[in-house]
């Protein structure tokens, strides 16, 4: 269901298969218009292909290939493959509590929900498909959902070429089968790529190198600006010139002032009789006849 397989000649299939087909089949409509849309087709059709890629790979590491637990976890390389590409250690018969750690069925306070919502992943698309897209969508969403003049949009079909219509489900059975081909028919494959490194291996689980590049782009040229204008010009310019030059010339003014207060007697004796004999030297200058 989650992998939106479905019949597009009859228009049958899973809740998923309506939503996928329909947004993929509609952007490459608009590509007739606006060739960029086109671009949105590809992705779809990718987007499309990895989800059923990663799904069925986890279907198969989890229900099929060699036991992943216990003490004879199938054999010593499939348990090895199986750490490395799930980064954790194969699981003992019990935990220190003596817990069961065997696989086993969920109980029914989880099976009822579950079975319920798989209803409605089975058959919800295929019984609401045609008001959520289809004929009566005006009716349904009331003007909630605007679609610009010249544009088919989803609710409003048009002629595809076959390989368009039956495109979603081709690379939804390519996906099915690499994940077959990888974790089936030669289980560990991942693992064994994995421990061989090499360039594209770590171009992937370094996420395409996007943090780095984020990093580099945005990030450090970012900070840089704010550590110029924030040490350049608001602690260097502003306050260096405004309140923290002026309290620092305070300080250094006192500070040599203060050399001058040595704490002896005789100091200040000597500096009154200099500035006693500096004042009369003033009146004879400034009170004797010319």
């Amino acid at each position: 269901s989650i992998t939106g397989v479905g019949l597009p000649p009859i228009d049958l299939g899973f809740s998923g298969f309506y939503s996928k087909d329909a947004i993929i089949n509609a952007a490459f409509a608009a590509g007739q218009a606006n060739p960029i849309s086109y671009f949105a087709f590809v992705a779809g059709l990718f987007g499309a292909g990895l989800t059923a890629f990663y799904s069925w790979r986890l279907i198969f590491m989890t229900f099929h290939g060699h036991a992943k637990w216990g003490a004879n976890a199938g054999g010593e390389h499939h348990a090895s493959a199986a750490q490395i590409e799930t980064h954790d250690e194969p699981l003992a018969g019990h935990d220190s509590h003596g817990h069961d750690l065997m696989p086993h069925e969920s109980p029914w306070v989880m099976l009822v929900p579950l079975l319920l919502l798989s209803v409605g992943a089975v058959a919800a698309g295929g019984v609401f498909a045609d008001l959520f897209i289809g004929g009566e969508h005006g009716a349904f969403w009331r003007g909630v959902l605007f679609s610009l003049p010249g544009h088919a949009g989803a609710a409003h079909p048009v002629a595809l070429p076959a390989w368009v219509v039956w495109g979603p489900l081709t690379v939804t059975a390519l996906g099915l089968f690499a994940a077959w081909y990888a974790y089936v028919l030669h289980e560990g494959m991942g693992a064994r790529i994995a421990s061989r490194g090499g360039l594209l291996w770590r171009f992937l689980y370094n996420k395409w190198y996007f943090d780095e590049i984020y990093d580099a782009l945005l990030v450090r040229p970012i900070k840089a600006l704010g550590d110029l204008f924030w040490k350049g010009g608001d602690k260097a310019l502003i306050d260096g010139l405004g309140p923290d030059g002026v309290s620092a010339a305070s300080y250094a003014v006192g500070r040599a002032a203060s050399r001058a207060q040595s704490g002896y007697v005789y100091h200040y004796a000597f500096v009154m009789l200099l500035g006693i004999a500096g004042l009369l030297s003033y009146a004879l200058w400034a009170f004797s006849p010319r």
